[in-house]
């Protein structure tokens, strides 16, 4: 993730020193807006976000895991 534009308070260091997303105390990734389930940081998301394309069919296999 290290080339990718995300906004710093939105990533964080992992105990082996790559740069991952960060997850609030729910488990959540730190960009998701609760209210509307869309990522507040869609133009700046990382590259392994923008392999999930929104409606996707692996977007809503993920989505239906999750119950939403």
């Amino acid at each position: 993730m290290a080339e990718d534009d995300v906004p710093a308070e939105m990533s964080m260091v992992d105990r082996w020193g790559g740069w991952i997303m960060r997850r609030l105390d729910d488990g959540w990734c730190a960009a998701l807006d609760r209210r509307t389930m869309l990522c507040t940081i869609y133009a700046r998301r990382p590259s392994v976000c923008r392999d999930y394309q929104l409606g996707g069919s692996d977007c809503m296999q993920e989505r239906a895991t999750a119950g939403l």
